[in-house]
């Protein structure tokens, strides 16, 4: 049943709009068009409440012309005893009802819980609603709410939390801030911490506003083939037999690049010929702890390749003018190669294994063939420690909060090396999330954040088994809102683009605690079809300035009244902000002009 007057009761459309306050047994009505003064025009006004169809009948004469309309009444304890207040104002008409109990009590909530009228607000973005719902699925793809397209190849099945970006503030005890520190073992917790939440394939993390998804996992999308900051180009014209890899050296961090002498071939044959020139005397040779025999012939590839680099950019001594890669000192001045000691520089900084190498001056003995070389299983755990620190580095934006929720950011999660980029769907180009990247490369962590508020986990789209069908970017920056101003203890917010930084968006906030619903009135030509419940929703009450088009000087005061109040300060995605001031705009229509503007800013209301 249409809810709009018809046009020989009312030409000019009247629209109500029920408001209520938290705590305040109150329920207001606001009933205005676009042409009328009802202080002028309304004479002889009337308000009659009829209780058994929840309407109340308003009518009044206008040039001895009866005029009338019916507004439906939302679900409320209204006392009937009490009497109906109401007036005609400059440019709409005021009524007040009396209630029994506040909208917020809960005897309310739960009486509405019961009737099955509304959907808790504590419960509309439980995080742990969601992982429930979604897990006990069994396989949920997702789609964009825009189009219905299908975003994911295959149906997703694991579902966890996404972790805290303050989790420092929790694991205080792991760096030794309290006597029961674990000590040397943090950097082990903090990397397990870290890859047990990797984005993977086939599994979906989930924060407040987003699902995080591996980019292998989405439908009709190609990224930059590049992984993150784990693939490496070695340098050119480098062979096998040209270089030296660093994992089997130090724990450098140098991640298998090639380091490349400039010696030639033909010379280091010349130098593996000297040493196997050198006198070596065979001795029973005693298996020693940390040492063991090989079979392999002594070579001076080989013989270089044991050593780690760093022995010899700290122990040996370049000739003046001569080495200035002392890395591995040894450069070919044409045709001439200049090499250090290598018998001196054994016998200096090789220890012997006990009982093995009695000629301590090269350490390399030969025992039939068999050459004495350290135990590489010390190397082994070497390198495990060494990939350890690397798992960190690579996690490094994670751990540093860089990564987290990208709905409404705070300076503390921006870094300039980590930059977002949109994500829209394939099919309408409709914005869907967003992913970080280095460079403008493939994701940073592998993973794409879709916004709930832009996508559904069934089809149709919104129906009763969509579980994000509640899930609105009014409500999400909302429940972000509140939460910012309960954490900060601030009511005055600023919205900048995450992009240039600037302010876009004022938002000062004047009630959370508000209850409406609107609509426009019905006619009085059908009285017998039942007329629909309507319910209150919350929602905010908020003052908004739109800085999109403001000139240099009008941004350096908003800069000046960020730092005099000491304003909240997020940052949010330029679609984003503009979405969020069209819907302030459209809710101004909620009220009569008298009561659109307050100090000078626009008044408006965000459901919450």
């Amino acid at each position: 049943m249409s809810s709009e007057l018809g046009t020989s009761e009312n030409p000019r459309k009247w629209r109500f709009t029920w408001e209520a306050q938290s705590h305040i047994p109150t329920l207001r009505l606001f009933l205005f068009d676009q042409g009328t003064k009802p202080c002028i025009q309304c004479k002889n006004l009337k308000v009659d409440l009829n209780f058994e169809r929840s309407l109340l009948l308003v009518s009044w004469f206008e040039e001895e012309t009866e005029i009338s309309f019916r507004v439906p009444v939302p679900r409320v304890l209204v006392d009937i005893e009490s009497p109906i207040s109401f007036r005609a104002m400059e440019d709409h008409i005021e009524v007040k009802l009396v209630l029994l109990l506040p909208v917020d009590h809960h005897i309310v909530s739960n009486f509405n819980s019961i009737l099955n009228m509304s959907e808790a607000t504590s419960q509309l973005f439980s995080m742990d609603s969601d992982i429930k719902s979604l897990s006990s699925r069994g396989g949920v793809h997702f789609y964009c709410k825009s189009c219905s397209t299908n975003l994911t190849k295959k149906p997703l099945s694991s579902f966890a939390e996404m972790p805290s970006i303050n989790w420092r503030e929790v694991a205080d005890n792991w760096f030794g801030a309290c006597c029961c520190s674990f000590g040397g073992i943090s950097e082990k917790l903090v990397a397990r911490y870290a890859n047990s939440y990797s984005c993977g394939e086939e599994s979906c993390l989930l924060d407040a506003t987003s699902v995080i998804l591996c980019k292998d996992d989405l439908v009709g999308f190609e990224f930059p083939d590049r992984d993150g900051d784990q693939n490496y180009e070695s340098e050119p014209d480098c062979t096998e037999d040209d270089c030296i890899n660093e994992d089997m050296q130090d724990a450098g961090g140098n991640h298998g690049r090639c380091v490349c002498p400039t010696v030639k071939k033909e010379k280091m044959s010349d130098l593996s010929g000297k040493l196997n020139s050198l006198h070596i005397q065979k001795e029973p040779f005693v298996d020693s702890p940390g040492y063991k025999i090989i079979e392999k012939e002594i070579t001076v590839p080989s013989l270089v390749g044991t050593v780690p680099v760093s022995y010899f950019s700290e122990n040996v001594a370049s000739a003046p003018g001569c080495c200035a890669d002392n890395r591995i000192h040894v450069l070919n001045h044409d045709k001439e190669v200049c090499t250090p000691d290598t018998v001196s520089y054994f016998s200096e900084n090789v220890p012997s294994a006990p009982g093995c190498c009695a000629d301590n001056r090269i350490h390399v003995l030969n025992h039939d063939k068999e050459v004495c070389m350290p135990d590489t299983s010390e190397i082994s755990k070497e390198q495990k420690v060494t990939k350890a620190s690397e798992v960190l580095a690579n996690k490094k934006s994670f751990l540093n909060g860089f990564l987290g929720n990208i709905f409404m950011a705070r300076s503390y999660n921006l870094s300039k090396d980590v930059e977002w980029i949109k994500f829209a769907c394939p099919q309408c180009s409709s914005l869907l999330g967003a992913y970080p990247c280095a460079d403008g490369y493939a994701p940073l962590d592998g993973g794409v954040r879709l916004f709930k508020c832009y996508i559904s986990t069934c089809l149709p789209v919104c129906e009763s088994g969509d579980l994000f069908r509640k899930y609105t970017l009014e409500r999400m920056f909302t429940s972000q809102l509140l939460e910012s101003a309960k954490d900060e203890l601030s009511f005055r917010t600023v919205v900048r683009d995450l992009r240039t930084k600037s302010p876009v968006l004022q938002i000062v906030l004047l009630n959370p605690n508000s209850w409406c619903c609107t609509g426009y009135c019905l006619g009085t030509e059908d009285t017998v079809d039942p007329v629909a419940n309507i319910n209150l929703y919350p929602a905010i009450k908020v003052l908004f300035s739109d800085c999109s088009y403001r000139t240099e000087s009008q941004i350096r005061m908003i800069e000046e009244w960020v730092t005099k109040n000491q304003a909240d300060e997020v940052y949010m995605l330029d679609h984003l902000i503009s979405e969020l001031i069209v819907s302030l705009e459209a809710a101004m229509d909620m009220y009569p002009p008298s009561y659109t503007f307050l100090q000078g800013l626009p008044l408006s209301s965000l459901p919450r």
